[in-house]
């Protein structure tokens, strides 16, 4: 098919420079310029076909760590739903043992207070039990022992 033009390419890599020659085959020029020009929009398109290729390559891989971020977001949840619901159980169970502790205290003081009382009456009822019990002595001493006061007296340096 003939020679074909070679294309240029200048410092910008989009800017393209047809060089002409001088060919008396104007048809022969026209048929490599054509060539020339579906070499650049093959050029075109494979450079699209990249692009558009790369873009989504990164589209794929953007969608899998926002997936993979969805993933760890939702695990990340669970696991502080299940931190909250351990700290609420262990709350709760804190909650009751102290209750379960005061009721005991409450127990134990009325228990002491019913102790004290019970100290207190028996108190009162060994002084009361002594001073019967003196009172008892005192008689059996003045009806039974005493009637003679020497030994009324004698007996109350021994006592």
């Amino acid at each position: 098919m003939g020679q074909r033009h070679h294309r240029t390419v200048g410092i910008d890599q989009n800017v393209l420079s047809f060089a002409r020659r001088s060919v008396p085959d104007s048809g022969e020029t026209a048929l490599n310029l054509v060539y020339e020009a579906a070499d650049v929009f093959r050029s075109i398109e494979d450079r699209a076909q990249q692009t558009e290729a790369r873009a989504r390559a990164l589209c794929k891989s953007a969608m899998d760590r926002l997936k993979l971020a969805e993933m760890r977001t939702e695990a990340a949840e669970r696991a502080r739903r299940e931190v909250v619901i351990e700290a609420e159980c262990k709350l709760q169970d804190a909650s009751r043992a102290l209750t379960q502790a005061q009721s005991r205290f409450e127990a134990t003081e009325d228990r002491l207070t019913a102790a004290e009382f019970r100290a207190q009456a028996a108190e009162t009822e060994a002084r009361e039990a002594k001073q019967a019990l003196a009172l008892v002595e005192e008689a059996i001493r003045r009806r039974l022992l005493c009637t003679n006061p020497e030994v009324d007296s004698r007996l109350n340096a021994v006592a």
